[in-house]
């Protein structure tokens, strides 16, 4: 099941909310050991969520996080722009039409098929809500090795600038447009999932 939902000062209360901070604390501080804030040893919330930021999540049946991603307005303060501007070549991309996502995060729990699936389906996802939200295109910043699948999902996606290293890590900015033959381009690909076309991705390994 796909949620769209907005930043809350209440997010303790929304158990989605809940399993979403979950689940990055045990990719980006566990698994990928990021030096981002922890709060009570178990949600991964950093300063950028807050007002303005949206979230697209995925779960199974029961609720369980199986993937999300995390969509800032580039209108204000965001993490391209704020920590890694030297990462463009020119000025960074702003607008009421482009939104940054961050956080990209597949359950740790899944197995490598379902993790290949839920990837899919959040990619797909992302593509499906700016067509429907009027947003031209996504920002972003990943390391090297993600930036690369990226990349050669099919989509019309260019470098903003050449990769750096940073805290040991080598990372890169990018920009997707996204325009009504993405979906095709990406089925080409063999990544897009839309509604109904999607195996189970239910059980978790």
């Amino acid at each position: 099941m796909l949620h769209l939902m907005g930043y809350s000062p209440r997010w303790a209360d929304d158990p989605r909310l809940c399993a979403m901070f979950t689940a990055r604390k045990r990719v980006f501080v566990d698994l990928l050991r990021w030096d981002v804030p922890v709060i009570a040893d178990r949600f991964e919330v950093d300063q950028f969520d807050g007002p303005g930021a949206q979230y697209l999540l995925l779960s199974d049946p029961a609720g369980a996080h199986l993937a999300s991603v995390r969509l800032l307005p580039t209108t204000r303060p965001h993490i391209l722009d704020t920590l890694f501007a030297g990462l463009c070549d020119g000025p960074v991309p702003a607008g009421p039409a482009i939104l940054e996502i961050t956080r990209f995060c597949l359950d740790r729990r899944l197995s490598a098929a379902a993790r290949l699936s839920v990837r899919n389906q959040l990619v797909s996802a992302l593509v499906d809500h700016a067509l429907g939200a009027g947003i031209a295109s996504y920002t972003g910043v990943a390391e090297i090795g993600w930036l690369q699948q990226i990349l050669a999902f099919g989509w019309h996606c260019r470098p903003l600038g050449l990769p750096a290293m940073s805290s040991r890590t080598m990372l890169g900015a990018l920009c997707i447009e996204i325009t009504p033959d993405t979906p095709d381009l990406l089925r080409q690909a063999g990544v897009w999932r839309g509604a109904g076309d999607d195996e189970d991705v239910r059980h978790a390994a």
